[in-house]
């Protein structure tokens, strides 16, 4: 996630404090990283200052609707169609047939 994140100009930790979960998590998206709901989740609970695994129930149910609102906004070729694909687990593998 370090070089990740370097790699879109978030080079400290403050820096990903002061961004935020969300708009750090939308520039990695945009510069064409693969989004994973659970990076996206680990991210959030760290800044928080909790366990990775520390998410659980409605308050994980409301950090995955975040991460799908990220995805629509960030990623332009991401519909509906592919949030209901994503969500039973086809999306990767539709991505490693189909040329980019």
């Amino acid at each position: 996630m370090e070089v990740a994140l370097a790699q879109v100009g978030i080079t400290s930790a403050e820096a990903l404090r002061a961004l935020g979960a969300d708009a750090a998590y939308a520039r990695l998206l945009r510069a064409g990283h693969k989004p994973h709901f659970i990076a996206f989740y680990v991210l959030e609970m760290g800044l928080q200052g909790r366990p990775w695994n520390d998410c659980k129930g409605a308050e994980k149910e409301r950090l995955r609707a975040r991460f799908d609102r990220l995805k629509s906004e960030n990623i332009p070729e991401f519909n509906a169609l592919d949030a209901a694909l994503d969500e039973i687990g086809v999306i990767p593998a539709l991505r490693k047939v189909t040329p980019a």
